[in-house]
């Protein structure tokens, strides 16, 4: 029980502490990244300041990244992934 207890504590700091980097970027009008091992390789979600989520294809080309969207998540999409992420 106690392990459980702990792991709880390291999750909540954790989420904590992903929320506050959250709210920075968005406060700077930026975008925040979800990695998310249930997608394939190379994508991810980035959530933007106005809610919006996309969904997103990340490659290298030299020492430079770039993304291609795959798609923009419906809003009860969005709010399934943040949910997902404890983001809500």
């Amino acid at each position: 029980m106690l392990t459980t207890h702990i792991a709880t504590e390291k999750d909540e700091k954790y989420l904590i502490t992903i929320k506050r980097l959250r709210a920075v970027n968005f406060s700077k009008n930026l975008p925040f990244l979800i990695l998310s091992d249930k997608l394939p390789d190379g994508q991810v979600y980035r959530e933007f300041a106005d809610g919006h989520i996309e969904l997103q294809e990340v490659f290298s080309t030299g020492s430079t990244f770039q993304y291609k969207v795959l798609k923009t998540l419906h809003a009860s999409e969005a709010d399934k992934v943040r949910k997902a992420y404890g983001l809500l």
